[in-house]
């Protein structure tokens, strides 16, 4: 698909250089590979190094606009439209209040309501509100650090 000249982006190129970056690759150890399956299957096409954070962040700044045309502008500086489709629910079965999207990153759940408008899940929810799952990590919310400290169960 062809990128418009005049806007940037909306993704970043990440360096998959450096010693320890994880690439979303499913690997096993010697051991169970003789004895198991992997768990989930490996994903074809899989871009590494693209961070798609500039696209989740165009989306929320744009809810309460028209989505025809909000689409065509994120697909228009887009390498692929699939990022777009795991914050934005095509059907209503679909809708989740929270998309993770990272190890530790979590973005509003997005659709388009029956007037053509893109709207939020769950409106409500706030990153001051959530609660990380470990304490090793700087949980987000639409790019703001969760508001309450980790706890344990």
């Amino acid at each position: 698909m062809a990128r418009s000249g005049d806007k940037k982006p909306l993704y970043r190129r990440v360096n998959t250089r450096t010693h320890g970056v994880r690439h979303g690759c499913l690997r096993l150890d010697h051991r169970e590979k003789r004895t198991q399956t992997p768990r989930t299957s490996m994903r074809q096409g899989l871009r590494h190094g693209v961070d798609h954070t500039p696209l989740f962040r165009f989306l929320l700044s744009k809810v309460g606009q028209s989505w025809d045309a909000v689409y065509s502008e994120a697909q228009s500086r887009l390498l692929d439209e699939a990022p777009i489709w795991w914050l934005v629910a095509r059907s209503e079965l679909d809708r989740q209040d929270v998309v993770r999207v990272g190890e530790s990153s979590y973005f509003s759940g997005l659709y388009v309501a029956d007037t053509g408008q893109l709207e939020k899940v769950a409106p409500h929810l706030t990153a001051s509100d959530m609660r990380p799952d470990c304490p090793c990590c700087t949980h987000t919310f639409n790019g703001e650090p969760f508001g309450l400290p980790f706890a344990l169960p």
